[in-house]
């Protein structure tokens, strides 16, 4: 097995990143029509006094075309500024430390050798203290572009095995995968927050709006099926962002961790210990005080005990990584 195609791998990355931001905007748009919808629901009596109830789309697109624009523009910003502080953002969740020559030479002059080997620019190096073993890369551009190993993980592996886990963390930074991740991570994020504001906003009509139609509403059952309505809009806002927030992962190809597992093999030229590193990881991977799914979605081994509940089981399905026992198989035939 011989590591080829980083061009391939570079110009998907591109065209992935591209996908994503182009489709955020459109979602922002398609979930705040469905929020102006809600107050489109009408009803009125028909000849008998029964209640009818119809949908009038003429208030809710013009609702939505007067607050698309202050949408787009808050997102916008928003956008901009995770984009531009998301090193600060993840080193924040993390805990990680910047690492210097002089506290460190031997991961240092590690991470140094290797970027001379394969020519590219050497990253930032930063330390989580942490007794548990990961390593991850990320950034957008030069100037964030990282590597960060836990102190469980430098401790634990000889010198061999950790060069394996740098170079397979040095490889995702040269194919670019940690672009489309840190995309990933703050449309997630956004997305994740948006949905949070309408579903409680949905919630405030159904508590207040809805039992205030009840009272008012004492010749008819209007307010009891507007309070219907309004939880199977809630629910079917929650399940769309919730599927939006899952098809971004088809953006995150699981392929990118053999490719990085190949790079660093080709790269240090000893396929084997970076599978031993695969194995020793894999009995206890993880930041102890990390419980995001989208930042461990940037680890070299994902931590199993994130998916516990039944969306998280779910989430499985849509899995960033693939099964360590068939890297490490790959890796061994290498």
């Amino acid at each position: 097995m011989q590591y080829v195609g980083i061009q391939s791998q570079i110009s998907k990355n591109n065209w992935n990143s591209a996908v994503l931001l182009l489709m955020f905007p459109c979602i922002i748009l398609g979930m705040l029509w469905v929020f102006c919808a809600i107050f489109g629901i009408r009803h009125d009596y028909d000849y008998y006094g029964n209640p009818t109830y119809y949908f009038d789309s003429e208030p809710v697109n013009a609702m939505w075309l007067e607050w698309a624009p202050w949408a787009i523009a808050i997102v916008a910003i928003w956008l901009l500024i995770a984009y531009t502080f998301n090193a600060q953002m993840i080193q924040h969740a993390t805990g990680a430390k910047p690492l210097e020559r002089r506290e460190n030479p031997r991961i240092y002059n590690m991470v140094e050798n290797l970027c001379m080997t394969c020519g590219m620019d050497m990253p930032k190096i930063n330390i989580v203290d942490d007794p548990q073993l990961n390593a991850f890369a990320s950034g957008i551009n030069k100037k964030s572009y990282t590597v960060t190993l836990t102190t469980g993980i430098i401790n634990y592996l000889n010198d061999q095995e950790l060069e394996g886990v740098i170079a397979h963390e040095l490889t995702h930074i040269r194919n670019r995968d940690t672009k489309v991740l840190i995309i990933s991570i703050v449309f997630v994020g956004i997305l994740s927050t948006l949905l949070s504001v309408l579903t409680n906003g949905i919630l405030r009509m159904f508590l207040y709006g809805g039992l205030s139609s009840r009272r008012s509403d004492s010749k008819d059952n209007g307010g009891g099926v507007a309070v219907i309505v309004v939880i199977i809009a809630a629910t079917v806002c929650a399940a769309i962002g919730y599927f939006l927030t899952m098809l971004t992962r088809f953006a995150i190809s699981r392929k990118r961790e053999f490719m990085a597992d190949a790079g660093g093999a080709e790269m240090t030229r000893n396929p084997l210990a970076l599978a031993s590193a695969l194995r020793k990881i894999s009995g206890n991977p993880g930041l102890g005080h990390v419980e995001r799914e989208d930042v461990a979605q940037l680890f070299i081994i994902h931590p199993k005990k994130m998916t516990q509940g039944f969306f998280d089981r779910m989430q499985s399905l849509f899995s960033t990584h693939p099964s360590t026992a068939e890297r490490i198989r790959i890796l061994e035939q290498f």
